[in-house]
């Protein structure tokens, strides 16, 4: 049977129930969220029991308001904290920690003065449609790791390019916690499940399907080479009408320009992101390019 996990709401409370795993020795494993937990997150928290072993689990449930443009939806975000407890109840989590936005941000409303500076992956796909967001993500990310001080961090592949910088990030700051990428959760028509898809609308529910179609379609292609692939998304994503796509890219695993002349057998990763509605939506999955000559052999 399962007990509830001890909830945090400040720094000392943290520290407090964290002090006897830290005095032993056992391994911390931490899964951050802004909370709105569903199978996805779920998901996450499962690979942390594993990986923790005996050690203790952590989970923050912190709506990050420096990652959030002018524009975007801060205020609306949900906020479920009943709901996330019972969540991590179910999964074996032992702290959630809560906090308020002061006791992340002490001066709050104003700026941090240090923070993270993502670097120029942050410009591109994400970043450029939501320039400063990569900087909140990693600011709150590298706080939440002092904050912890976990031995190991799992975030879904889902949010591919947030994966990328923050594995960036440890290694160039020297952070020394293992960054797990789990694998992304869908629905059973292949939608990435996400918190923003509550917003989504039963017409607009069916129309976001297309996107993992559309990235389905482009690694059954892929063998016969990345134009093949992005042919064959951008043909399934002519199938809706309902889908105000921002950009469809390939690129390498850490989302570089793939070479010119791509080898068989070349890693790779599809991109999309796109609006249905008023909600923006992000899927990818992983290529493996080939070449058409393969397929005739």
């Amino acid at each position: 049977m399962t007990r509830p996990p001890v909830l945090a709401h400040t720094r000392a409370e943290l520290d407090g129930v964290l002090a006897d795993a830290r005095r032993d020795g056992r391994r911390v494993g931490f899964v951050p969220t802004m909370g709105a937990l569903h199978e996805g997150h779920a998901s996450l928290l499962r690979v942390a029991r594993e990986r923790a072993g005996d050690g203790p689990v952590v989970a923050s449930v912190f709506v990050n308001p420096l990652q959030f443009g002018p524009t975007e939806d801060l205020d609306r975000y949900p906020r479920t904290l009943d709901e996330d407890l019972a969540v991590c109840e179910r999964e074996g989590v032992d702290v959630v920690f809560a906090p308020a936005v002061d006791e992340v941000y002490p001066e709050w409303p104003a700026q941090p003065q240090v923070t993270v500076e993502p670097g120029p992956l942050a410009t591109v796909l994400e970043g450029r449609t939501r320039p400063g967001h990569f900087r909140g993500v990693l600011t709150v990310v590298a706080k939440l790791f002092g904050l912890v001080r976990p031995d190991l961090a799992v975030f879904g592949q889902k949010d591919y390019q947030q994966l990328v910088l923050v594995r960036r990030m440890v290694d160039d700051l020297c952070l020394g916690v293992e960054v797990v990428g789990a694998e992304t959760q869908r629905e059973p028509d292949g939608l990435a499940l996400s918190s923003r898809n509550r917003y989504l609308d039963t017409d607009q529910r069916l129309e976001a399907a297309v996107l993992s179609r559309a990235l389905r379609a482009a690694q059954q292609d892929a063998v016969r080479g990345v134009d093949a692939a992005l042919g064959a998304a951008r043909a399934a994503l002519r199938t809706s009408h309902g889908v105000d796509l921002d950009y469809l890219v390939v690129t390498d695993p850490e989302l570089g320009e793939l070479p010119g002349d791509v080898r068989p057998g070349t890693e790779a990763r599809i991109l999309v992101a796109a609006k249905v509605g008023s909600t923006r939506l992000i899927d990818n999955l992983p290529l493996t390019i080939g070449t058409q000559a393969e397929v005739d052999r």
